[in-house]
């Protein structure tokens, strides 16, 4: 009489070859993730210089983008994040100005793992048209901890801001005026 079922020979074999494929495309999966955290970070401070601008025309008010602290203060020049770091990554908010103080209309909380670089501690766009005051600007977004193969430019994005107020993406990192 003949029982149907699996050898232990044929069972390791089996969890030999899983082990095989995790191992695999573990890697795969890690890059996968990290770029999504890159690309997330990038459309999440595109929308919120797109609501500060609108906002800018709507309330007829000056309404400025800052980084923040996690009392959702904003953070001068020299003060660096929680984390050490004196980016963008601690977190920003949309603020509006009334009596002197500033009000948050929308806070974007702190990501670590991804760096969010720029020369700005703010951004402040005006009304009528929510222009931006001074030149073009930009924010360069990318992992924080990267291996070697994850350092080039296609693991960045870009944000540039017109004076116009108008802010695109770009793949890669920030060079030229382009």
């Amino acid at each position: 009489m003949k029982h149907g079922g699996f050898t232990l020979v044929e069972t390791m074999v089996v969890i030999v070859l899983l082990a095989i494929c995790v191992t695999v495309s573990t890697p795969v999966f890690t890059a996968w993730r990290v770029r999504d955290q890159v690309d997330a970070r990038a459309n999440a401070m595109l929308g919120t210089l797109a609501y500060a601008r609108n906002e800018a025309i709507r309330r007829k008010a000056r309404i400025t983008v800052c980084r923040v602290d996690a009392a959702r203060n904003c953070l001068a020049a020299a003060k660096a994040c929680p984390s050490g770091t004196a980016d963008w990554s601690c977190g920003w908010a949309v603020m509006i100005e009334r009596a002197g103080a500033y009000i948050p209309l929308r806070v974007q909380p702190a990501l670590d793992s991804i760096a969010v670089a720029s020369g700005l501690t703010a951004i402040t766009f005006s009304p009528p048209a929510g222009q931006t005051i001074g030149s073009l600007r930009n924010f360069e977004i990318g992992p924080r901890t990267a291996s070697a193969a994850q350092r080039g430019a296609s693991w960045r994005r870009c944000i540039r801001i017109a004076a116009g107020g108008r802010a695109r993406v770009s793949d890669g990192a920030c060079t030229g005026a382009s």
